[in-house]
């Protein structure tokens, strides 16, 4: 039996717009910060909203520099609907290179690895759709801000 390969489409473009980094410091899962996100959009043809101040990303960095993300916010379509979006995932990358990232400067995206997968919820029917869909990101990080562009998995 040959099962079709996956493919993707691109939905929207995120931006989370996030406050300073607060560093809990070392735990026994690794070095714990918490980045508050304070905004945001999505922009997209089938999904527009304004992402709501109020989640935040509990990361972890291990020994080797790999930041595993783990957010979780909430955004607001034109129409009211709220939708709730979780990521997880990994960021590495050569140490200069994530030294740069995390002081802020322009790094091109194509130096490190950032990816995650997104979990969307709905109630609203309109977006149903989203609860019913696996959905993946390429991420960048910016001095105030995470970008990505947002697929689905046909």
């Amino acid at each position: 039996m040959r099962l079709p390969a996956p493919g993707l489409t691109r939905e929207a473009r995120v931006r989370v717009e996030v406050g300073p980094v607060h560093t809990l410091g070392p735990t026994p899962a690794g070095l714990r910060r918490i980045v508050p996100i304070t905004g945001g959009a999505v922009e997209g043809d089938r999904l527009t909203a304004e992402i709501l101040p109020g989640g935040a990303d509990w990361q972890l960095v291990q020994d080797d520099g790999t930041t595993v993300i783990d957010t979780r916010y909430t955004a607001r379509t034109p129409d009211g609907a709220l939708i709730y979006l979780a990521t997880r995932g990994v960021r590495h990358g050569p140490s200069a290179t994530l030294e740069r990232v995390a002081a802020g400067e322009p790094v091109d995206p194509g130096e490190y690895y950032f990816r995650v997968h997104v979990h969307l919820e709905a109630s609203a029917p309109a977006y149903a759709w989203l609860n019913r869909s696996l959905f993946v990101a390429y991420a960048a990080r910016l001095a105030d801000a995470v970008v990505y562009d947002l697929y689905s998995l046909d």
